[in-house]
This record gives structure tokens, sequence and C-alpha cells, in this order.
């Protein structure tokens, strides 16, 4: 049991040492990339969108999931969410 836990410290040392992060810090850069691009699928965005083309693909994705139109609360919060995020993610960036 103290050579599984010798050789799992190791590797992680090993995993800092070669990429530089720790591997609980690269799974959630894994888990943001996948959030963000979900955001881009939903609003139909490219990865490099500007701020304009983010808010501009969320009016029309609203107008498109309305619940005056048929949509549902739950697709305008998704749209949300996901501008949200794209801006966040834009503002980092900068």
């Amino acid at each position: 049991m103290a050579r599984i836990i010798w050789f799992a410290a190791l590797a992680v040392i090993a995993v800092k040492l070669l990429s530089g992060h720790w591997p609980w810090d690269l799974l959630k850069a894994a888990d943001r990339n996948a959030a963000a691009s979900r955001a881009r699928a939903v609003l139909g965005v490219r990865p490099e969108a500007s701020r304009e083309e983010i808010v501009e693909a969320h009016r029309r994705r609203l107008i498109a999931v309305h619940p005056d139109r048929g949509g549902s609360l739950e697709s305008v919060h998704e749209a949300d969410a996901a501008r949200d995020l794209l801006l966040a993610r834009l503002a980092e960036r900068r």
C-alpha cells in the first residue's frame, strides 16, 4: 500500500514538473473548455468571436427560443448562461 501512495505522489510531482500545473488543475481546465465549447454551440459563435458577435448571437437565440414564440424558459436561461460564460472568458483573455 505504501508503494502505491509513493508512486502516486511521484506521478503527481512529475505532472507538476512537466506541465507546470497540478493534475487536478488540468482536469478543471478541461471542464472549463468543455463548458465554453457547449456555450459556443448554443449561441452558434466561433471560438474567436468578439463581444459584439456574442451579444448579437445571444439576441438572435433569445428571439428563437422566447416563450412567447413557443420556446421554453429553460432555453432562455441556457442562452443567458452561455452568453455570460463566453463574455467572462473573453474578459479573462484581455
